[in-house]
């Protein structure tokens, strides 16, 4: 019965995904909220403040959409083929 219960690894602290969400910039949330894609707020933001060093939030979108389509079209390379339409 006790199996795992006792372990001397240290418990991880959990992720608040909605929280996090919740403290994202609005224009981002924004994104999120159309994104094809579901990405966790913790990426997003990481694109989105790298992105932000000579950018406004709309240039942070486009990279964001970028990002997006490289990571769609390399999915359906992997998911029917390299002579699917892309």
């Amino acid at each position: 019965m006790g199996g795992n219960l006792s372990t001397s690894l240290r418990k991880r602290l959990r992720a608040r995904p909605m929280e996090e969400f919740d403290h994202l910039p609005p224009e981002l949330r924004g994104w999120l909220a159309r994104a094809a894609l579901p990405w966790s707020a913790r990426s997003a933001a990481r694109i989105w403040r790298k992105a932000g060093r000579n950018g406004n939030a709309e240039d942070r979108c486009d990279r964001l959409d970028a990002i997006e389509r490289a990571m769609l079209r390399r999915d359906a390379i992997r998911t029917w083929g390299p002579d699917y339409p892309v």
